[in-house]
């Protein structure tokens, strides 16, 4: 573990204080759970993204057969 010093305005710090006081923890572990959660959240994301884009693109269609017109679908 890493000790890091943080700043935060007195509106974020109370409402830290509480949140850490609700979930019977300290507001260092409460920040440091935050963070590794948007961690994952973004590693997770760009593994997801990198995968998606590693693919090759591929046809909607397999077809002929024209798509129909927009006034055919939705009649106004």
């Amino acid at each position: 573990m890493r000790n890091v010093t943080i700043t935060l305005d007195e509106e974020v710090a109370r409402w830290a204080r509480v949140q850490a006081a609700e979930r019977d923890t300290s507001v260092s572990r409460l920040v440091g759970e935050m963070l590794r959660e948007r961690m994952l959240e973004a590693r997770s994301y760009e593994g997801a993204m990198e995968a998606f884009l590693s693919q090759r693109p591929r046809k909607l269609r397999r077809s002929r057969l024209r798509y129909p017109r927009r006034d055919a679908l939705h009649e106004r």
